[in-house]
């Protein structure tokens, strides 16, 4: 639908100006100019004695034949051969979407000496898993990896394409979707298949979190998510499944206009966030990167990681691989030690899951308490000293 201006029949009179309730109706050179406030209301063309401005309905595009996309399609993120933990929790769920659309779930298996782990993925729930084993795909490389993705796609039509909402994922995926001319829904929570439409429904936070929006792709193929790290079960083993290992030849390398130099991987004497049972995260309220290192002491002792708020991470306390929330990580530890949080929506948007969190903070009002099952009020200054002491006494 469109509304616009008949200029030779236009007499300038401004009738149409105060009468359009959203101010998107201005005079230039004399005749009205609709703006890009419009809405599409019609008030200016009812008030129009001169029939100069008509709303047209526009022809709506013909619905493509999509009978020939089948199949759910997992990207399997390895690093360095080894299988990454959201790989399998992609596999948990698109094993459940696979067999609600009675259809097969394939893997598609990209890197350099991985052949001998494309069998963990079908004992993980793959039926078909595709991999694409070459040199030249030892290193991510997003040109790379789409150029696989994206020839794959072309050639067996998946009706659903997942991919883990990891650094490798929202790199690449974007990508993928755009040669595919199809759509993409980020940072999805949760998945399913419509019962009436068989379309997949895409659920992710939105507008910082206050409400769930559930999106569709009804008239373009693949359909294409990338899916929060640990929000989904990992699928379960079973080494007596059988399916096909399909090996692709990487062709596509005129495609690569970029080139991989050197990789330098974060040296830390903590464990990933990603994959921690217990976080001591930090934010603001810890007012120095030198009061940094009392949660890197406490995660030590307890053997966790180190997180923190995007606040933490803007004031360069700490890189941004440590960063929890909407805007970095979603984490799922059995403990959460927040410190200095005062616990904004999007922070709280990524950890929230924790079995338990402990928060820290002086103010005790702060929204981190809501959320915390156990609080402390109190300068973290003088409770984490207390609380490293403490532990180191328990693990002698």
């Amino acid at each position: 639908m469109s509304v616009r201006v008949i200029s030779d029949t236009c007499t300038g009179c401004e009738t149409c100006v105060p009468a359009c309730p959203f101010g998107a109706i201005e005079m230039r050179d004399g005749k009205a100019f609709i703006t890009e406030n419009c809405t599409l209301c019609g008030a200016c063309v009812e008030v129009c004695e001169f029939k100069a401005i008509e709303r047209t309905e526009e022809a709506a595009a013909p619905v493509a034949d999509l009978s020939a996309y089948k199949g759910v399609w997992v990207f399997a993120e390895q690093h360095k051969g080894g299988i990454s933990s959201v790989t399998l929790e992609l596999l948990g769920e698109g094993r459940k979407l696979a067999d609600k659309k009675k259809t097969k779930l394939s893997a598609v298996f990209i890197g350099h000496g991985i052949n001998g782990k494309a069998k963990e993925l079908i004992a993980h729930g793959a039926d078909i898993v595709y991999v694409a084993d070459d040199p030249a795909l030892r290193d991510f490389n997003d040109d790379a990896y789409a150029a696989v993705l994206t020839t794959l796609a072309k050639l067996h039509k998946p009706e659903i394409i997942l991919a883990g909402a990891t650094a490798i994922g929202r790199s690449f995926i974007p990508k993928v979707a755009a040669n595919l001319c199809t759509g993409l829904t980020a940072d999805c929570t949760v998945l399913d298949i419509d019962p009436e439409t068989g379309h997949l429904h895409q659920t992710r936070p939105a507008f910082g979190g206050n409400i769930m929006a559930t999106i569709v792709t009804p008239n373009h193929r693949p359909q294409m998510a990338t899916v929060r790290h640990k929000v989904m079960k990992k699928a379960d083993r079973d080494d007596a499944r059988k399916g096909d290992i399909i090996d692709v030849k990487f062709t596509a390398s005129g495609d690569v206009r970029t080139k991989v130099l050197k990789t330098v991987e974060e040296v830390s004497e903590t464990v990933n966030i990603s994959e921690a049972d217990i976080i001591v995260a930090g934010g603001r309220g810890m007012a120095s990167q030198k009061n940094f290192q009392m949660l890197e002491e406490l995660a030590k002792v307890l053997g966790g990681a180190v997180g923190a708020t995007r606040g933490a991470v803007d004031e360069g306390w700490v890189p941004y691989s440590h960063q929890v929330g909407q805007t970095g990580k979603t984490v799922c530890p059995k403990l959460y030690i927040a410190a200095g949080i005062s616990g904004a929506i999007q922070h709280l948007a990524g950890m929230q899951s924790s079995d338990v969190i402990i928060a820290i903070n002086k103010d005790p009002d702060a929204p981190i308490f809501s959320v915390a099952t156990y609080g402390i009020v109190g300068d973290v200054n003088e409770v984490l000293p207390i609380m490293i002491k403490k532990f180191k006494e328990m693990r002698g």
